[in-house]
């Protein structure tokens, strides 16, 4: 099959024309380095000292990347996305607070979001961050834990603050298996990844027995991690359970090369783009040729990569729509490469957080680095909303 995601009016039909000019206004101020850089340092602050800009936040960045600030002013967003074949995996997107009622909170939150979910048939996933119910010192003093005891210190705090985090991730794990949700678990910092790493997959040999629960995700922006795919698979064939994954690039790099130079270890990271984009389509082409055993999530931006798995399924005479093939970008970006995905027959779906707009600058502004620093993002998007412009233009 020979694709491409050039084709505006399919990207963007869902817009109104109003709608594609502030993104276009929006994305043209995050190209100009000034504005955005400012607009990311200043925005927490400002939303802090609580200066009057909300009305101004919520109408650009929020609008273009959130799908509101409740999970019941989401609908109105995932409906208008399944009526173009595209479908949503929900985030409750508000960063976890560091104490019990906050993760219990949010752990709750995650259970209302997971039934919410079971009554759509265009929600089939739910995005779960274990850093919104366990304690990021924990996770990190369990990432350099002694592998005693599944990696837990002789400790009885700490052992009895995992147990909390435990019975956090089964309940979650029992509300999606009873719904019929997968649950994508996030990955996060690499000092905190091995505890999530090793939860995530006791709770995939339980839960993916018989079909796909749980998936973990895996940022083949770090050097090793083609290689945990390889590994996580072999754990998987070992104890009769199906491995869910989803495949990223990545988010946290310019961090993470910042602390290995200062704590003074070898970095994670990739050494360049190239070798990231090497292992990712790798770990794309891996989790296809064993399909029957992985369930895949194609979680990228980059249209190269979804060729490579819409090519796989069309070449090998597989359905479009195969229960372990999915592509998925964020909600607000790459609208060119799902709902021409989702057009052609693919199950392709967007990333939807919501959250109360204080709640969600973490992530805004994740989302406003994101498209500052990788190559051609923002220019890309400008293109095809122009594109898409002034082809209306043409045939008013």
């Amino acid at each position: 099959m020979e694709s491409n995601f050039n084709n505006s009016e399919i990207a963007f039909r869902y817009k109104t024309d109003s709608e594609l000019k502030n993104a276009r206004l929006l994305f043209s101020s995050m190209k100009v380095p000034v504005f955005s850089t400012l607009g990311i340092k200043l925005t927490p602050f400002l939303i802090k000292a609580k200066f009057p800009i909300r009305r101004a936040i919520r109408n650009t960045i929020f609008r273009q990347f959130v799908g509101g600030e409740t999970l019941e002013q989401t609908e109105k967003v995932t409906d208008l996305l399944a009526k173009y074949g595209v479908k949503t995996i929900m985030d409750y997107g508000v960063e976890g607070k560091d104490n019990d009622e906050s993760f219990n909170k949010t752990t709750k939150e995650y259970i209302r979001l997971i039934e919410y979910a079971a009554k759509k048939d265009a929600i089939p996933f739910v995005a779960v961050k274990v850093t919104g119910i366990a304690s990021f010192e924990l996770l990190h003093k369990l990432n350099d834990a002694p592998r005693v005891r599944s990696g837990i210190h002789d400790n009885e705090e700490q052992v009895a603050e995992w147990q909390k985090v435990h019975e956090r991730i089964v309940s979650i794990c029992e509300a999606a298996a009873k719904n019929n949700v997968g649950i994508m678990i996030d990955a996060e910092e690499s000092w905190i990844q091995d505890p999530i790493d090793r939860l995530v997959m006791e709770m995939m040999q339980i839960y993916n027995k018989e079909r796909v629960v749980v998936f973990n995700t895996i940022q083949l922006y770090r050097h090793d991690r083609l290689n945990f795919l390889k590994i996580s698979h072999q754990i998987a064939k070992a104890n009769g359970f199906i491995l869910g994954m989803k495949l990223v690039r990545g988010a946290y790099m310019e961090k993470e090369r910042e602390r290995a130079l200062v704590e003074g270890y070898e970095s994670p990271i990739q050494p360049n783009k190239e070798a990231t984009d090497r292992d990712y389509n790798l770990a794309v082409t891996y989790c296809l040729q064993h399909l029957d055993e992985i369930s895949l999530i194609v979680a990228s931006h980059n249209e190269y990569s979804n060729l490579i798995a819409a090519n796989y399924l069309v070449d090998n005479q597989l359905p479009k729509d195969h229960p372990h093939v999915n592509f998925s970008q964020l909600y607000g970006m790459s609208d060119d490469i799902t709902f021409n995905l989702a057009d052609m027959g693919f199950s392709a779906s967007k990333y939807l957080p919501y959250g109360p707009l204080k709640e969600v600058i973490p992530y805004l502004m994740r989302r406003a680095i994101e498209n500052s620093s990788v190559k051609g993002q923002t220019g890309r998007e400008l293109m095809l909303i122009n594109n898409e412009i002034e082809r209306r233009k043409s045939i008013k």
